[in-house]
């Protein structure tokens, strides 16, 4: 059937009845011939104005010229030079928001899909690919110490290793990765992924040191002095709470804590040895992609039905509206407009959440509409377990091991916006550490600017 040249080509996924049970990937990618058809609608215009959408300024129009060209190699190696985790943020990068925001193609019609072009160049350079041989970079003899292996992390540790520096990255975890392995579930970002990433890490010279928390098993101060430089990249792991009466209570879990043990830890595995509580009838706080994911796991772990409450409305829901649909195909049910007062228990154990509707006032400092509680609207779910998402913090513990790095009220690194560099001399930071709970793309181009920072330091 003809295809109109500005009729954006649909990715395909699974049925929402059947992936609603399993943990395989939602979305199963374009094929070559639906890749080739939805490159041919890019216009190569003179000013692209997608790279400029996009924080690490892939040259979009470039790569999706070798596609037309039935080159798929040569998009490989151009996507390559601006984003080494293109595979990733093929599948995970609000693109709707980015790149594609500006296409000029959506101006009268759809914009082009670039997600799925990167997602497709990226998967076919991870496994499909015959060129494996990473070319060996000489050495200048001058040492990097990352700290954290998130997103940020690795694409710093990328850039640095490709000019040649000896690069070790210190993980608190047993596995590379960062929040692409415990926070992003398996139905969005498959594990292998990350895992060739890493691997490809590995063949440039870049060296893992795992189990490694700063300021307990080791100093960054120990750190500065055997490199030249320190990136921070430890991202923001601290959970928030509902601060409520009987968040205390068995069957409340934070976001973190539930999508780690179900992610790194594999709960969901029949053989796996780690405990996580399977809750029949499940409350997930929140709005946003976390708790999508949060809410979307729960019903993958057996839950009979699962509610998402949260105390504003549709249009101000966080969460990619790509998340938001296809948690409601699976039978997500959403309660908005409604705010958690007081969880429930008997026998230390999590029974319901007491909840008070909400409309919405006046906007607030953020410039959204203010909710607010309507006098005599309490009611009562009926439930036995609740996941907290309400977004992180960075943890603390750099904070108070370390002197001279400033930070904010709020936790964060203070850092140059441009360069990465912090209070402290040859110590850079970016990503969730520096900006808060933000996205992988914005993550990899802090890591990517500190990178060049040290680099012409260093030359």
């Amino acid at each position: 059937m003809a295809v109109s040249n500005n009729q954006r080509i649909k990715m395909p996924v699974q049925d929402a009845l059947v992936r609603s049970h399993n943990f395989n990937e939602v979305s199963l990618g374009l094929d070559k011939e639906m890749a080739l058809r939805e490159a041919s609608r890019c216009l190569n215009c003179k000013t692209p104005l997608c790279v400029q959408g996009c924080p690490v300024n892939v040259n979009i129009p470039k790569f999706i010229q070798f596609i037309k060209e039935d080159n798929i190699e040569g998009a490989a190696t151009s996507l390559k030079i601006d984003n080494v985790l293109s595979s990733i943020c093929g599948r995970v990068c609000p693109q709707e928001s980015q790149c594609e925001k500006y296409c000029i193609r959506g101006v009268k019609g759809e914009s082009v899909a670039i997600g799925a072009l990167e997602r497709y160049v990226g998967d076919f350079d991870l496994f499909e690919n015959r060129n494996k041989d990473v070319t060996k970079v000489l050495p200048n003899g001058k040492k990097v110490a990352v700290v954290g292996s998130g997103p940020s992390s690795l694409s710093c540790a990328s850039e640095l290793a490709m000019a040649g520096f000896d690069v070790t990255i210190y993980e608190a975890f047993h596995k590379a990765g960062g929040v692409l392995v415990y926070g992003i579930p398996e139905f969005r970002l498959p594990k292998d992924l990350v895992q060739k990433v890493i691997e490809n890490l590995m063949k440039m010279g870049v060296k893992f040191m795992f189990n490694s928390v700063i300021g307990r098993t080791i100093t960054l101060e120990e750190l500065r002095e055997d490199s030249e430089a320190v990136f921070i990249g430890t991202g923001a792991g601290l959970p928030s709470f509902l601060k409520i009466k009987g968040e205390n209570l068995n069957g409340v879990y934070s976001a973190n804590e539930y999508l780690t043990r179900v992610n790194l830890m594999k709960a969901y595995l029949a053989d796996s040895k780690t405990p996580i509580q399977r809750g029949k009838n499940v409350v997930v706080v929140g709005a946003g992609n976390v708790a999508m994911d949060s809410a979307r796991t729960a019903l993958r772990m057996g839950a009979d039905n699962v509610y998402l409450v949260y105390r504003r409305g549709r249009e101000e829901m966080p969460a990619r509206e790509e998340e938001i649909i296809h948690a409601q195909e699976e039978g997500i049910q959403f309660n908005l407009l409604t705010n958690p007062v007081e969880i429930l228990g008997e026998n230390g154990r999590v029974v319901g959440m007491k909840c008070i509707k909400m409309e919405l006032g006046e906007p607030d400092k953020s410039g959204r509409r203010r909710p607010l509680e309507i006098v005599g609207s309490e009611f009562v779910f009926s439930c036995d377990q609740i996941i907290v998402a309400l977004g992180t913090s960075p943890n603390p513990l750099i904070r108070k091991t370390s002197e001279g790095i400033d930070f904010t009220n709020k936790g964060t690194i203070i850092a140059n916006e441009i360069t990465g560099e912090t209070t402290l001399e040859n110590v850079y930071a970016g990503g969730d550490a520096v900006t808060g709970a933000a996205t992988v793309i914005l993550a990899m181009g802090a890591g990517k600017r500190a990178a060049k920072a040290i680099i012409d330091k260093n030359n």
